[in-house]
């Protein structure tokens, strides 16, 4: 999908030039995969992504009553961080479709790459706030009662996309526009030499910086907040099952919650983070060994396409992910069914019944 090194085969600073014609070989393998039908799973994708998290955000708009629960809120900010996620699409597979060419535009090619990567981590953000405050209503129900308000949520919501944006930023530097030299030709199947490239690197020496970078997204944005989720609903967990005051069938749904939130983790976001250092990797390795080679066959023959197959693959399954993300905004919504019940806080025999005030669909009247 993205290409954020594969079809960028520069070199490390102090190793001689790769010839083109290897560059073209290598870069002739990557197509394939892309041209054949990557473009179409990218398009079918945006459809189902923008049709779910867009109801999504219409329901909460429309339905939610103000003020918003606290995960209510970051439901509605990781829909909108979905969304603008699956508007990244369409020009990807624009580019994608044979034959692979850029025609946006160098600064369109670097807000793509930028867009991208903040919402990739805008939504990886919201999943863990939204674990995190299952966490606080269930594990600290009276706490959360007396102290957290919706504005607190909303707090929570600003600094998450800053730190969001931050991360992302270098992406505006990283990636350029990669015009052919002139005189190839015009752009084709048979001529991919005359296309243009968007690339997720700016020079040669920025290889290495950017292996750097990528290890520093897979710490922060998905080891991270998959141990503060893990975290969150082991303890939710082991709460709700010690409950006297739920039924079997209210334990299960959470236990489908809880295990719905890591997985969206463990099938997704985690192995993007971490196929994508391993594909940096094997890419640095290939183009240290490049000036050596003597063929083009024997180029190809080098390229670890498994990192390269891998890596595009986990870049399949985070759209998926944003795709299920409505199924979660439903089953944290407080108002499915009836709004929660308000209790008082003072009183502690209502302390069983709280974590499934705020963590399942409520059993009470629905409010006047």
């Amino acid at each position: 999908m993205r290409q954020v090194v594969a079809q960028s085969v520069t070199l490390p600073t102090g190793t001689k030039p790769c010839p083109e014609e290897f560059v073209e070989a290598a870069d002739q393998e990557y197509r394939r995969f892309q041209e054949g039908y990557l473009w179409a799973i990218l398009m079918a994708e945006f459809l189902v992504a923008v049709g779910g998290n867009g109801l999504a955000l219409y329901r909460f708009i429309t339905q939610e009553k103000r003020p918003w629960h606290p995960a209510v809120v970051f439901s509605a900010q990781l829909a909108v961080s979905n969304l603008w996620y699956a508007f990244t699409l369409p020009p990807l597979a624009a580019y994608f479709y044979p034959p692979k060419n850029w025609s946006f535009g160098d600064m369109a090619c670097r807000l793509e790459r930028f867009v991208f990567t903040c919402n990739l981590l805008g939504g990886i953000i919201f999943i863990t706030c939204i674990s995190l405050s299952r966490y606080m209503v269930v594990v600290h129900p009276f706490f959360t009662r007396r102290h957290l308000r919706p504005k607190h949520a909303w707090v929570v919501s600003i600094a998450s996309w800053t730190m969001a944006i931050l991360l992302a930023a270098p992406m505006l530097g990283f990636s350029h526009q990669n015009k052919p030299q002139p005189g190839p030709g015009t752009c084709s199947r048979l001529t991919p030499e005359a296309c243009v490239k968007c690339l997720g690197m700016m020079e040669d020496s920025q290889v290495g910086t950017f292996r750097t970078y990528s290890l520093v997204l897979a710490c922060l944005g998905g080891i991270l907040p998959l141990l503060l989720t893990l975290m969150a609903y082991i303890a939710l967990g082991s709460v709700v099952l010690r409950s006297q005051g739920m039924t079997t069938a209210q334990k299960v749904h959470v236990v489908v919650l809880v295990a719905s939130g890591v997985a969206l983790y463990a099938c997704s976001y985690v192995p993007y983070h971490i196929t994508q250092v391993l594909h940096v990797d094997a890419m640095l390795h290939w183009m240290a060994s490049c000036p050596s080679f003597t063929s083009k066959q024997q180029a190809v023959d080098a390229l670890d396409l498994g990192a390269f197959f891998g890596y595009q693959t986990t870049r399949i399954l985070v759209p998926l992910a944003t795709c299920m993300h409505p199924l979660l905004y439903m089953a944290v919504a407080p108002s499915l069914g009836c709004h929660p019940c308000h209790r008082n806080p003072k009183d502690n025999s209502s302390r069983q019944d709280l974590p499934l005030a705020d963590t399942t669909t409520p059993q009470c009247q629905p409010s006047p």
